[in-house]
């Protein structure tokens, strides 16, 4: 276990006798065992210790230098150290990275339980008799090609010359099953299901099960869809996903690099529909990977970045926040330059706002397209544009009956999308990206393969 205190100090004598007053450190040390199948027999049986070390010196005309390593003794840190020095006399003066002015900040712990491993032995027998249980589900379904079931157990310090000592404990597992189906004449089906917990122990092994199954069998009977503009409704995951293929709207990094959709003036529009309203919250309870603190040691806290369809507030590192005159909001990575990023979204309806037609019930819907997931969004998204192109799983909806669309994309742009929501539907369901309800967008483009 990682001794703060210790480090801290060991730290402060080996830059006290280099010459350096500001300095900073983050270290991570894990172990992790995860094991995969291929039709009743054992694929890959892993486990690993790791752990990972990153060292900031300041120079003094205020340049900084940074170096990786693994090794925490104390030949280590002052190698690292060193080197970190050694590399700020080739540190960038224009935009130099700080040290956080919240990084002593007291923060609120979170509750959370830690849970042991189990034996590699039993995470495989659940494993197998999962896969069993899933090919059993349909004569169609033949293999399950990706699967896994996982266990992590770590911690995570900040420490630096103004006194931080930050330090967490964490533990997570996770189950995920994909299933590929195969019917003669017909193109092969894949749909899967994904579980998280604190320990494999907690898992929804069943229900992971029963979702993998019950996707994959409805996408058997698909059918091909005309192109054309439709109402879609986004799973939370779909919706999720394209959020996060857009962040850089409410990036401050982003915004500064020219990057991003917004602008240091975007703050205070009208980005969305009224009666949305997106939060980031790193310290949500149903967040497996809740952290009281970021890469800079800034403690998080629930932040809000569209209130009532309004652009409210970026995401800020020490530098960015610096440069924009607020302060920083615990979304920092550790880096020469700071990398920011959002940590958990939750999406919901503005308090006072309704949620848009309450009428609207996916399953009563008549022509239209329910998203299920969406792919390839590493190419199909223009970040910096705001336009995506991207291909989905999905139905179609007609009289209340669902089915597969067998091949087809979704286009548009993620500013019309936010301006386009006519309804939040049913209470927001938890997915390890984030919080969110289905959500329903008119007027976007549907291309289908038989065009």
């Amino acid at each position: 276990m990682l001794d703060p205190q210790q480090l801290h100090d060991q730290l402060e004598q080996l830059a006290s006798s280099q010459g350096i007053s500001q300095w900073d450190m983050g270290a991570t040390s894990s172990t992790d065992l995860s094991v995969q199948v291929d039709r009743g027999e054992p694929r890959q049986l892993k486990g690993a210790q790791r752990s990972a070390v990153t060292v900031r010196a300041w120079s003094a005309d205020g340049r900084v230098g940074i170096t990786s390593s693994t090794d925490l003794s104390a030949d280590g840190l002052d190698l690292a150290l060193r080197g970190a020095a050694e590399a700020s006399a080739f540190g960038d003066l224009q935009e130099p990275p700080g040290l956080s002015c919240r990084s002593t900040e007291p923060t609120e712990p979170i509750e959370r339980p830690i849970r042991e491993a189990q034996p590699i032995q039993e995470m495989l027998s659940t494993l197998l008799d999962a896969e069993r249980q899933l090919l059993g589900r349909h004569n169609s379904i033949s293999t399950v090609p990706y699967n896994g079931l996982s266990e992590r157990s770590g911690e995570r310090i900040y420490l630096n010359s103004l006194g931080a000592r930050r330090h967490e404990r964490l533990s997570s597992s996770s189950l995920y099953l994909y299933a590929r189906a195969e019917q003669e004449g017909r193109k092969p089906r894949s749909s899967g299901a994904v579980r998280l917990a604190h320990g494999s122990a907690e898992l929804d092994v069943q229900g992971c099960i029963d979702e993998a199954a019950e996707l994959t069998i409805s996408h058997l009977d698909y059918a091909p869809i005309d192109t054309g503009s439709y109402t879609c409704v986004f799973s939370p995951d779909a919706f999720l996903d394209l959020i996060g293929a857009f962040s850089n709207i409410f990036n401050a990094r982003a915004v500064l690099d020219g990057l991003s959709l917004s602008s240091r003036e975007s703050l205070g529009q009208q980005l969305a529909v009224p009666f949305l309203s997106l939060w980031d919250d790193a310290r949500h309870p149903a967040n497996l990977g809740a952290t009281a603190f970021d890469g800079e040691g800034t403690p998080t806290a629930r932040l809000p970045l569209i209130d009532g369809g309004v652009l409210s507030h970026f995401l800020h590192s020490e530098g960015t926040a610096r440069q924009f005159g607020v302060s920083p909001t615990g979304h920092a990575g550790m880096g020469a330059k700071v990398s920011v990023g959002p940590d958990w979204f939750e999406v919901g309806a503005t308090p006072g706002a309704g949620s848009g037609d309450t009428s609207l019930d996916r399953h009563r819907a008549d022509g239209v397209v329910w998203i299920d997931s969406l792919s390839a969004l590493h190419a199909g998204v223009k970040a910096s544009q705001g336009a995506f192109s991207l291909p989905f799983d999905g139905w179609l909806l007609k009289g209340g009956e669902r089915r597969s669309i067998e091949a087809a994309t979704v286009a548009g742009d993620i500013r019309t999308v936010l301006r386009s929501i006519v309804s939040l539907e049913g209470e927001p369901e938890v997915t390890p990206d984030g919080l969110c309800p289905h959500v329903w967008v008119e007027g976007l483009a549907i291309t289908g393969e038989a065009e």
